[in-house]
């Protein structure tokens, strides 16, 4: 097999001009830069504006518990994009703050790397089999995950699944339905 095809890390962005740094990055052949450039243009465009999403007068105490899970069924199909981003900016500050988990994640991404390398060389057999790229990342994983556990990586995984449903439930919860919704609660068959 022609070690241009089957390279995971290949890039287009020699032949695309204007490519940009998200060309340019090595990302795996399902996730290009093209990919993940669409994908956060599309959760661009389905953002809500900021103001009206933070708009104070716009919260209130539900009344009953009917209302709270209409409201907070509403509100993820209404404001999913910004949940997103606040998910994302979670994650972004909680790796951040850590210097121990950017150390972590270096040592994957290294560890895959290297992996790559070796079966762009030559096909990596362990036992008989060829490894694929889901053995490949879990061989990395495998080899990293010490400096994960020092890390604390498993806190930090909890407490951005915390911190997101804490954030976002509230808001979905506490913001009141826009007038539309309301409208198409009440006028939807029975």
């Amino acid at each position: 097999m022609d070690a241009k095809t089957s390279d995971p890390f290949s890039s287009e962005a020699e032949s695309l001009p204007d490519a940009g740094v998200m060309g340019r990055l090595w990302l795996p052949k399902g996730l290009s830069g093209n990919v993940v450039k669409d994908w956060v243009d599309r959760r661009r465009k389905s953002i809500r504006p900021w103001a009206s999403f933070v708009d104070q007068r716009k919260f209130s105490k539900p009344r009953n518990f009917g209302e709270l899970c209409q409201r907070v069924m509403r509100n993820l199909n209404t404001f999913h994009s910004n949940y997103t981003f606040i998910c994302l900016g979670l994650i972004l500050y909680c790796i951040i703050s850590s210097p121990m988990l950017l150390i972590a994640l270096a040592v994957f991404a290294g560890a895959f790397y290297i992996i790559h390398l070796k079966t762009l060389e030559k096909k990596l057999v362990v036992f008989g089999r060829e490894l694929t790229q889901g053995h490949q990342l879990g061989l990395a994983g495998g080899v990293s995950f010490p400096v994960f556990w020092i890390a604390g990586a498993g806190t930090a995984v909890f407490w951005v699944l915390g911190a997101t449903l804490a954030v976002i439930g509230s808001h979905a919860a506490f913001r009141e339905l826009e007038s539309s919704d309301i409208d198409e609660l009440l006028m939807e068959p029975v």
